[in-house]
């Protein structure tokens, strides 16, 4: 679940390192002071002699074995001992309170969060993808309560949870890891991990719990397509293959590869949208619409604008265009 930046992890950590340097420091006052110490045994403090003394003394131990016996001695533990012991005390019970705290109010959200959850997209991979998938989702405005982030990685997982976004810790190839993700009701599942072989698998188990969810995932070598097809992604993305016929292009149209660019990001110039076609739009062509036409999709089947049966547009068609992003609504919704 998303945690405020540092978290409480942090703070104990903080406390804990307080209390070790407390108990360091009594070490040492006890050591530079040991001649004002009478063991039962009669023999001079040793460094761990010191040590031992001032563990058994801050945790309320006390066998009594060291004994404080010069009035110097006994002032220093009334007046520096006494202290670091009340100090040391309330910072070990705060910390363990934090704990238990923190826990309880886990346990309370995510208790929240499985009861109104419904209809969520889970993105299983916080990496370079799925940074940029989460990105753009938030872009189209899904809001962050509704993205849930699957990775095996703490560092991942506390940048998604900065984000504010929920997340669940562990590998997207366990079905128990997808299940706590409540993959079961997602109406998505964006499958972006740096491994094929990991996305068949975690594409194979999607399927497999929520047949009916749109399943995208990203693969890097195009001879993987197949598989992740049969395992039953919707879509599929090639990373490597893209990357590289946009580097190629580059060397000979830059400004082609810029606009591409432009439409791949969401913050400023165009966009590609998808959207229903307007009342306005119905019974003409993909040309004579208020947005550049690319393609439609009619009965799920994707249409380019100059194939013959792109025309007339018919109500209930789903028209792919480019906007600008500062632009008027989409005429005809994006639902």
């Amino acid at each position: 679940m998303p945690r405020p930046q540092g978290g409480p992890g942090r703070a104990i950590a903080q406390r804990l390192t307080l209390a070790a340097l407390i108990l360091l420091g009594t070490v040492v006052v006890v050591y530079l002071g040991r001649d004002g110490y009478a063991d039962n045994q009669g023999s001079p403090l040793s460094l761990l002699d010191a040590a031992y003394y001032a563990t058994v003394s801050l945790s309320t131990t006390g066998y009594g074995d060291i004994a404080p016996i010069t009035p110097s001695a006994r002032l220093v533990n009334v007046l520096v001992i006494t202290p670091a012991r009340v100090i040391f005390l309330i910072l070990l019970v705060g910390t363990t309170l934090e704990v238990l705290t923190e826990r309880s109010r886990e346990a309370i959200r995510v208790g929240r969060w499985r009861r109104r959850v419904d209809q969520h997209v889970v993105v299983v991979g916080y990496g370079v993808k799925g940074r940029s998938a989460v990105r753009a989702l938030r872009a189209d405005g899904v809001p962050a309560d509704q993205i849930v982030v699957v990775d095996p990685d703490q560092h991942a997982l506390a940048e998604a949870g900065r984000d504010g976004l929920t997340t669940v810790v562990g590998s997207g190839t366990r079905t128990a890891v997808l299940r706590e993700a409540l993959t079961e009701r997602a109406r998505a599942v964006i499958i972006s991990t740096d491994s094929d072989e990991a996305n068949v698998l975690i594409t194979l188990t999607v399927r497999d719990l929520a047949p009916n969810a749109v399943v995208v995932a990203a693969v890097r070598e195009a001879e993987n397509i197949p598989l992740l097809r049969r395992g039953g992604a919707d879509q599929v993305v090639t990373s490597s293959d893209a990357a590289g016929r946009m580097l190629g292009l580059a060397t000979r149209s830059p400004r082609v590869v810029d606009v591409f660019e432009d439409l791949l990001t969401s913050e400023v110039g165009l966009r590609l949208t998808e959207r229903a076609a307007a009342e306005q739009e119905v019974g003409r062509g993909p040309r004579e619409c208020l947005d550049p036409v690319l393609a439609l999709v009619r009965a799920g089947r994707l249409i380019r604008y100059d194939e013959p049966e792109a025309a007339p547009i018919r109500r209930g068609d789903r028209l792919i265009t480019v906007r600008d992003v500062g632009d008027h609504p989409d005429p005809g919704g994006t639902g």
